[in-house]
């Protein structure tokens, strides 16, 4: 909702929006935009009376504005289909969807076209650094879009998605999430499909080839040519391939259509975001781009706020901001930063805040996924709906804190020169990492 704030702003619109606890970095893309956030929600926040109201999908019938908005008459729509209706039905939209990776994959695909000199529009649910901004209209005809499957609004509940008229699909993987709103994986594939039916049969769908719930999608039915993605030598059945030249997936050769076509070499680690790289590359390729250019354009690749991002470096002990929220990425996170740390010491510190977390749907696998960390530190917060002391008794390198001051206590007491502390969550953690900093920097 942030970044299409932004973009009604470039469009000509008078903006304003409330929400609640909004803390950067999109507080302050808001504000250095001229956009007026009012914290909180308030029917006073309605005047003067708007000529149109977008309302985002974590709002739900009770919330005072809400209930302002409808009792007034007020003229509303979802965020999705504001834009559908005003920026992506002139558009080629290149739209990424998965459980994972959706951030960073459409970050890659709107650099690779920037690079390439197409000034791509993108709305993307983080901020990549080569941008600095979440989104931008940019020149038509090209658009990138993080296609979230989550629902679109309290009066409808599609996918937002199925809003974004993609011609390029990049269906990036599929597993269980959002236990919030989707009761088992066979209803989020169900939404899936949705947004295959309606590629047009001229664009293109991007899939990796060794994910079988994204193929049982498939199987549902399909209009629209697919090319398949790939890391060798486990998956060589595929028209993209990457071959890992380093263990942290620093350096990987291209293959496309079995052949080399160039080497990216970049900061970023782990095998996810070789995954990421390789459906951006072919979405390019499918609007245009050729595909060394592209790879070159990748080695300048500059990451995403808060994906691994390097927040400090304190005394020799480096701090990482990482808004990891699922087992899959925890793991995948954490095993490229061993393989590129080697024996150095890993603290990772979690905080299961998004909703499935919070209902304890992945209690039974968020142990397994901190393995690669020497230490792992989970907060217990107060409105957990589940114990994770369990957890300790499955993994020595588990403890469980129940507050921030007690997580701060322990990490001044322990960290040491050439240790890693990652913090991951998706949300502010606190300010955790503010003051994890000062505290390391005063011991």
């Amino acid at each position: 909702m942030g970044g299409l704030a932004l973009l009604a702003k470039r469009l000509g619109y008078t903006v304003s929006g409330s929400d609640q606890h909004v803390y950067p970095p999109m507080s302050t893309q808001l504000e250095s935009h001229g956009i007026e956030l009012k914290n909180g929600y308030d029917p006073s926040n309605l005047e003067p009376r708007p000529d149109l109201v977008a309302i985002g999908n974590a709002l739900s019938r009770g919330n005072p504005e809400i209930e302002a908005i409808l009792n007034r008459r007020l003229p509303y729509v979802s965020g999705p289909q504001w834009l559908s209706d005003h920026l992506l039905k002139d558009r080629w939209v290149l739209a990424v969807a998965g459980t994972h990776g959706k951030t960073t994959a459409s970050s890659m695909a709107a650099w690779i076209l920037e690079d390439a000199g197409l000034e791509p529009g993108f709305l993307i649910g983080g901020i990549p650094m080569n941008f600095g901004v979440s989104a931008r209209l940019g020149q038509a005809p090209y658009f990138v879009i993080e296609a979230d499957e989550y629902d679109t609004a309290f009066f409808d509940k599609r996918s937002k998605f199925v809003h974004y008229r993609p011609r390029t699909l990049v269906l990036n993987n599929l597993e269980f999430d959002h236990a919030d709103i989707f009761p088992d994986l066979a209803a989020i594939q169900r939404q899936f499909h949705h947004l295959v039916r309606i590629t047009p049969g001229n664009g293109l769908i991007i899939a990796p080839q060794a994910d079988a719930n994204l193929a049982e999608v498939l199987a549902m039915g399909c209009w629209t040519p697919v090319v398949r993605t790939g890391i060798a030598p486990e998956q060589t059945d595929c028209e993209w391939q990457a071959r890992l030249e380093s263990a942290d997936g620093s350096r990987f050769d291209v293959l496309y259509q079995g052949r080399k076509q160039g080497t990216v070499v970049w900061p970023l680690t782990g095998r996810h975001n070789v995954s990421n790289a390789l459906p951006a590359l072919a979405a390019t390729h499918h609007a245009g781009v050729a595909i060394k250019p592209a790879i070159d354009a990748l080695s300048r690749f500059q990451s995403v706020k808060r994906r691994m991002e390097l927040y400090a470096t304190v005394n020799g002990i480096t701090l990482y901001d990482d808004f990891a929220h699922h087992p899959t990425a925890i793991a995948s996170t954490l095993e490229g930063l061993r393989n590129r740390v080697g024996r150095e010491r890993i603290i990772a510190i979690f905080e299961p805040r998004s909703n499935t977390m919070r209902l304890g749907v992945h209690a039974d696998t968020l142990a397994a996924s901190l393995r690669s960390a020497d230490a792992a530190i989970v907060y217990q917060a107060d409105d957990l709906d589940w114990d994770a002391g369990g957890l300790a008794e499955h993994a020595a390198n588990i403890r469980i804190e129940h507050s921030l001051e007690a997580i701060l206590a322990w990490l001044t007491t322990h960290a040491r020169e050439g240790d890693h502390l990652v913090l991951m969550s998706n949300g502010s953690f606190g300010g955790l990492h503010r003051r994890l900093e000062q505290a390391l920097r005063s011991r």
